[in-house]
């Protein structure tokens, strides 16, 4: 950017019109850049200079039609010349001042010599009220316009639309004076006169005596008159250009859908040139300056009854016609002509369920609906109607022809949008110039009826939450250990000054916190660090990464011990000097973590500490005889730093399938070389992307898998955001990664959500609580706290599946985590947005949700079991299986998790097959460790929907011999 032209905001502009820069302007679709724009704006003289649209420039020396001050973020559209640079938005210019002093504002003048002014006149381009175009040597000002008409022998002069001139002796087709303000465009000569606006003259009278008669051509010196008749076409043009004859513009808007900058000294070749070296096939010229480019004829473009209407010279050769007061000077570099009718609403054929409403009124600067995308080239109703429609937004409307709007019905009463007359709606899409795309602040409108895209159920039992008890720490990892007891850990060094990093809570001592609380100690700061549980015999909890220095190559262990009621007598076991991730390029913060199929340890990406460089790589525990495992992952490196805390899962056909970002992959589990790649997975409608992992942060989760297991495996996504802006995003995608051509499908949410948990409960459906509506996970990042849980339940068909359960008064935003209990409820702690003070404070309370399935006084299932270490397709008996409601009986199989900055780690759900006989069950275990990986499962019987207590079995033992590892005395080795 150049220092003549320093930014300093983002301005709201007025549509067409009413403009906020009304000097100089042009457009150019394929070169606009800042320095461009700036460069021309500083060539005129003029202080100001702004972009919109990406590539529509506008100077000034004053703002006019109220343009006010907006938020930077408002001014996001790419530069189409430099993608690099932002050019504004719709209705938004990016603008630049030169340090110079304004000088006044423009005013009409009021006289000049012998001329007076009558004041604002209107006009029709297809009725004139001064019938005579008057070219003039330079930029239009009112005084070249008068001396013009002078010099012709006309007594009334008027100029509009900044650099049109007319002359006549009468006022001609009802002309008349108006008030409404449209004579409100500068002089393209002089910034300090009004020349008029669209369809208005500011009109002059000569109160002297003319003494030489009207004559329509007076062929000034310079060029830029007209002449009798019109010089033949111009010959010898670049390529294959040639005429294609004088055609009237303007009838029903531009005919060439390109203006390049006024050019006093324009030939038909400079004009050529200038739309040849853009792509363009067509190039036309009007009042002997301006220079239009297109590949159609639009807008009804039909050629003109009288030829010789196109009879105002070149302004840089007076030997070429280039064109007239709405006659282009046509010529085409093709035979075959392209000439598209007046646009009109596109009623039929549309896509979907897609109705039209009518032409709409945009309240002002606050858009009817949120959600805007811009197609500069492609917009039509069938783009923007498809896009609306795939992200769950059943209103739709098109603006300004080429912005496509998604949102509710609600909106329009929400946000004050009023019906308008359709001639209201009158610019062609951008993408389809035979059909309308909305106005200027008016949108062709759209809804979608008949089957809902989306249906949100109120059941009228939802469940609720409930306080739990007071907490020691915010906790940023929790998990259920198989003792039956929450270990949390925290911020160590970096948290609280009295805090110990590690704290157990009794869920059966709750009433007394005096009691119910175990402190336990950790050595590093385990702040961004992530857990898993191993399948060792003991279900040790293993903690990887950290904050920074040495904590980043932490590996932790804890052997849950004790029972309800009953204290442990084991704590956290570190040494960084025996054991630690792999090589000082593979220390970690926000790593993923995984138990694989083998029973080894996948830990993968991550950062180098506080904000560090990116560790593009994956490793497994242990460490193998041979030395490093690490590999190196260039898709990590490239989408740094929108993949941490990657979603890691087993598949049932062997490999391991990554997401991270916006992306997803199958590895193979052996080589880890990519095996299979999808599409880029949705995100914000907008099409300004959206991630799913840290910092943008949503949750993902294995959907249930059923005996005999056959059926595709499906992984969701809830929740995520948008780099940059922070727009949480409103849905959840889902995909069977192992399908011969895999899509995501994507099904809306109620609210938008970042930060968010996602807890799997017994029955099969999942609970979806915390995070915000705004932001991005991180220190102060987000606000709007989203206190509203929701249930989504797979067995519904898609767009059916979420419901709207019950809120909370407790602010969970980063920081915050849900697991499920033994009992079936989900326990709800943390919040720690704002460390140092703000909105949202450190969040010591700890929660319950309890869920539907026991809100209504449920007598929930009992059984027993004594064999509780499985192999894979062994058949157990559980006996004494009781149950109240002979609502059927289900018996689910959840992965031990830990939750932690929305990833819970280790999740899965398995329906494994069973026969039941009396009070008897025979369950078949799953049959090998890519549909169960080895570890800790949580066996619940279903009475309907009511799930039992949960009792811990093993599955598929220890291949990987984890209970031995590691080597050293000071760690515990319970055994495989």
């Amino acid at each position: 950017m150049q220092e003549l032209y320093p930014s300093f905001l983002c301005r709201f502009s007025d549509p067409p019109g009413g403009r906020t820069l009304q000097g100089s302007s042009f457009a150019d679709t394929v070169h606009m850049t800042q320095e461009s724009c700036t460069t021309f704006c500083d060539a005129g003289h003029w202080v100001f200079a702004g972009v919109e649209f990406g590539q529509e420039c506008y100077c000034g020396n004053v703002t006019l039609n109220g343009g006010t001050n907006v938020t930077f973020s408002d001014c996001n559209m790419p530069c189409v010349g430099n993608p690099a640079e932002t050019c504004g938005g719709p209705s938004r210019l990016d603008f630049f001042w030169n340090g110079k002093q304004p000088p006044p504002p423009p005013t009409t003048l009021q006289s000049f010599g012998q001329w007076e002014s009558l004041g604002c006149y209107s006009d029709d381009v297809n009725a004139r009220t001064l019938s005579v175009p008057m070219g003039v040597s330079g930029p239009m000002t009112v005084q070249l316009c008068l001396d013009a008409c002078f010099t012709a022998g006309y007594h009334l002069g008027g100029v509009e639309f900044a650099v049109e001139c007319y002359c006549d002796v009468s006022f001609k087709n009802g002309g008349a004076p108006v008030t409404d303000g449209r004579c409100n465009m500068i002089c393209a000569g002089n910034s300090t006169e009004f020349c008029g606006g669209p369809s208005g003259l500011n009109m002059y009278n000569f109160t002297g005596t003319i003494t030489n008669p009207p004559n329509p051509n007076p062929n000034p010196p310079g060029g830029g008159g007209g002449t009798g008749s019109a010089p033949a076409p111009v010959t010898n043009l670049p390529g294959t250009f040639k005429s294609a004859g004088c055609f009237v513009d303007n009838a029903f808007g531009r005919v060439l859908t390109t203006q390049l900058p006024d050019n006093n000294a324009l030939t038909v070749e400079s004009c050529v040139n200038s739309c040849a070296a853009s792509n363009f096939t067509i190039a036309g010229l009007e009042f002997s300056v301006q220079c239009f480019c297109g590949n159609e004829i639009v807008n009804g473009g039909v050629l003109a009854i009288n030829q010789n209407d196109c009879n105002m010279l070149c302004g840089g050769n007076s030997s070429e016609a280039c064109g007239a007061g709405n006659r282009l000077s046509v010529y085409s570099s093709t035979q075959d002509l392209i000439l598209l009718p007046v646009p009109v609403v596109q009623k039929t054929n549309l896509p979907g369920n897609w109705q039209y409403i009518g032409c709409l009124a945009e309240p002002g600067a606050v858009r009817v609906f949120p959600y805007q995308l811009i197609f500069h080239t492609t917009n039509s109703a069938e783009t923007c109607l498809s896009q609306c429609s795939a992200f769950g937004y059943p209103a739709a409307g098109m603006e300004f022809g080429e912005e496509c709007w998604c949102g509710d019905p609600q909106n329009i009463i929400d946000n004050g949008g009023t019906m308008a007359p359709e001639t209201d709606c009158v610019i062609p899409c951008s993408g389809d110039l035979i059909h309308l795309c909305g106005g200027a602040q008016r949108l062709q409108l759209y809804e979608w009826v008949g089957t809902p895209l989306s249906v949100w159920h109120t059941p009228a039992v939802t469940g609720w939450y409930e306080f739990l008890i007071g907490g020691l720490t915010v906790p940023l990892i929790a998990t259920l250990g198989i003792n039956n007891k929450v270990t949390f850990l925290e911020k160590f060094g970096t948290g609280p000054p009295n805090s110990t990093g590690a704290y157990e809570l009794d869920l059966s001592l709750t009433h007394n916190s005096n009691l119910a609380w175990r402190e336990m100690h950790i050595k590093s700061d385990v702040f961004c660090s992530g857990s898993v549980i191993l399948p060792d015999k003991a279900g040790r909890v293993l903690n990887v990464g950290g904050w920074s220095l040495d904590s980043t190559f932490g590996v932790r262990l804890y052997t849950p011990t004790g029972s309800p009621g009953v204290n442990g007598t084991t704590d956290w076991e570190e040494n960084n000097q025996e054991l630690r991730l792999q090589t000082l390029k593979n220390n970690s913060r926000y790593p993923g973590s995984m138990v694989m199929a083998n029973g080894s340890v996948l830990v993968v990406g991550g950062e180098g500490g506080s904000n560090g460089i990116p560790i593009p790589t994956l490793e497994t525990l242990p460490t193998p005889a041979g030395g490093s495992t690490t590999v190196f992952l260039d898709f990590l490196l490239r989408t740094d730093p929108n993949n941490l805390y990657p979603f890691l899962m087993v598949l049932p056909s062997g490999g391991v399938f990554i997401i991270y970002y916006n992306e997803a992959r199958i590895l193979n589990e052996n080589t880890f070389a990519t095996v299979k790649t999808f599409p880029i997975i949705p995100g914000a409608v907008t099409g300004g992307g959206g991630g799913r992992t840290y910092p943008l942060e949503g949750t993902s989760v294995i959907l249930p898998q059923h005996a005999p297991y056959t059926d595709q495996i499906e992984v969701l996504i809830c929740g995520g955001s948008t780099p940059g802006a922070g727009l949480a995003l409103d849905n959840c995608v889902s995909i069977q990664p192992e399908a011969a051509n895999p899509t995501w499908t994507l099904e809306r949410m109620p609210f938008k959500r970042v930060m968010t948990c996602m807890t799997a409960l017994p029955d099969g459906t999942y609970m979806i609580m915390n995070g915000a509506n705004q932001g991005v996970a991180g220190f102060g990042l987000a606000n709007s706290p989203e206190l509203t849980a929701l249930l989504y339940d797979p067995s519904l068909p898609v767009g059916q599946r979420i419901s709207i359960l019950n809120t909370t008064i407790v602010a969970r935003l980063y920081h915050s985590e849900s697991i499920l209990l033994q009992d079936g409820r989900v326990l709800v702690s943390g919040s720690d947005p704002n460390p140092d003070g703000g909105p949202f404070l450190e969040e010591y309370r700890v929660e319950v949700y309890v869920p539907p399935y026991l809100a209504s006084g449920q007598i929930q299932p009992t059984f027993q079991i004594t064999v509780t270490d499985w192999s894979y397709g062994q058949q157990v008996t559980i006996t004494n299986v009781v149950t109240h409601q002979n609502a059927g009986t289900r018996i689910s199989l959840l992965a031990a998790v830990s939750s932690t900055h929305g990833n819970s780690f280790g999740q899965r759900t398995l329906f494994p097959a069973f026969t039941c006989g009396g009070t008897s069950c025979t369950i078949t275990a799953p049959p090998n460790a890519h549909i169960a990986p080895p570890g800790w499962y949580q066996l619940f019987v279903l009475d309907g929907s009511t799930p039992s207590f949960s009792k811990w079995v093993r599955i598929g033992g220890d291949p990987a011999g984890l209970g031995n590892w590691p080597q050293f005395p000071d760690f515990t080795h319970p055994g495989v």
